[in-house]
């Protein structure tokens, strides 16, 4: 078998474990970017010493524990405080001065891994003087890396950095005065969680369940193909109130037929957009 044979294989056998996975288990990860979801599979393979996906298809159809390891691997955990620290001081200076003219904001994190960026924007909000009137839903697929964000502790180690990053986004504060030291970790105050909830929500499968001021979804829609993009940003547009704010990952954007039709562009270098009032 040559190598053109041999990836057409081994794409037909990846399409069978996510059909199976999907029939199985009800887990729907049949529109994932297939780049990004064959990593993982081979990730898990050389991890559990498996030769091929057929035979990993067994094992998952046959042991849960095994369909949960993958699961974890498929899910996208990949976050820290203030990441992209221009993202965060364009929200501070353009967007919260907006925010604050309504009574209660709605805010909903998508896809929020372990939430270091959920905590962020309580303490931009907090120093913008509107986090008692806020109230942000944060959500991921992953019930595990939730109960981690719910706790708000983050390695010591990273202290460093996420202290640059927060003083870069426009922090003027000590920060090491939102959290106490906990042997090798940073536990942020619970004054910040207070108006966070934390809740499981499939980006696939799940509808809308309010409607938001600001919906921000960074660097997930990446792991996405077109045509599940297609359906989340759907679900993200009519998730949002008149004049909502929609906030992306560096490496993404509005799909072509959006720009001038849907949004306006707020800040096309931090990726957030506006909805059209007209719509």
């Amino acid at each position: 078998m040559n190598v053109q044979q041999s990836s057409k294989m081994e794409t037909i056998e990846i399409k069978l474990l996510l059909e199976g996975i999907y029939q199985c288990y009800g887990l729907d990860f049949r529109d994932y970017a297939m780049t990004s979801i064959r990593r993982r599979i081979l990730y898990r393979m050389k991890v559990e010493k498996i030769a091929t996906v057929t035979q990993l298809l067994d094992r998952v159809l046959h042991d849960p524990k095994m369909m949960e390891k993958l699961y974890f691997d498929f899910s996208i955990n990949v976050s820290e405080m203030f990441r992209d620290p221009s993202f965060f001081l364009t929200m501070r200076k353009k967007i919260l001065p907006k925010l604050a003219k309504y009574p209660l904001i709605r805010i909903w994190h998508a896809g929020c891994s372990t939430g270091e960026e959920v905590y962020s924007m309580a303490i931009l909000l907090k120093e913008e003087g509107l986090f008692d009137k806020s109230r942000i839903y944060a959500t991921d697929i992953n019930e595990r890396v939730l109960e981690a964000a719910k706790k708000g502790e983050f390695p010591l180690k990273k202290m460093q950095d996420y202290t640059n990053n927060y003083v870069n986004s426009g922090g003027v504060q000590d920060f090491s005065g939102y959290y106490t030291v906990q042997k090798d970790f940073a536990k942020f105050d619970a004054s910040l969680s207070k108006n966070i909830t934390f809740a499981q929500h499939n980006l696939v499968t799940d509808g809308s369940f309010n409607e938001f001021h600001m919906i921000i979804c960074r660097n997930v829609l990446i792991y996405f193909n077109r045509s599940l993009q297609e359906r989340v940003h759907s679900l993200f547009f009519h998730s949002l109130s008149n004049n909502g704010f929609l906030g992306l990952g560096s490496r993404e954007g509005l799909l072509n037929r959006m720009t001038n039709l849907q949004y306006q562009v707020i800040d096309n270098k931090e990726k957030i957009y506006q909805k059209d009032t007209g719509v």
